[in-house]
């Protein structure tokens, strides 16, 4: 099965970021996570959500709802909510 490719834009670093966290917590390889299909068929519960938030706080410094994973349910979703509130993976990966 050949996924999507993500978008060319602000939020197409935002995807291998969100999935390769995703994948850890779905315990699922990155490479079968489809950006468009809703992540609670990949089984996240409120758990992986959580943790989510709490990573992307961490990571990039700005504050989340915990609602966020599930008021943007896809990998999508999640990227361009994340890169129109100014969240961006630097060129090298994640922060230092």
């Amino acid at each position: 099965m050949t996924l999507p490719a993500p978008p060319r834009n602000t939020a197409a670093p935002l995807y291998g970021w969100l999935t390769d966290r995703l994948a850890v917590y779905l315990d699922r390889e990155p490479e079968s996570i489809d950006p468009t299909v809703p992540l609670a068929v990949y089984g996240m519960d409120s758990v992986c959500a959580l943790s989510l938030c709490g990573d992307v706080e961490d990571e990039f410094g700005i504050p989340v709802d915990p609602s966020m994973a599930w008021d943007h349910s896809t990998v999508a979703a999640l990227a361009r909510h994340l890169a129109s509130r100014g969240v961006r993976v630097p060129a090298g990966g994640t922060r230092p």
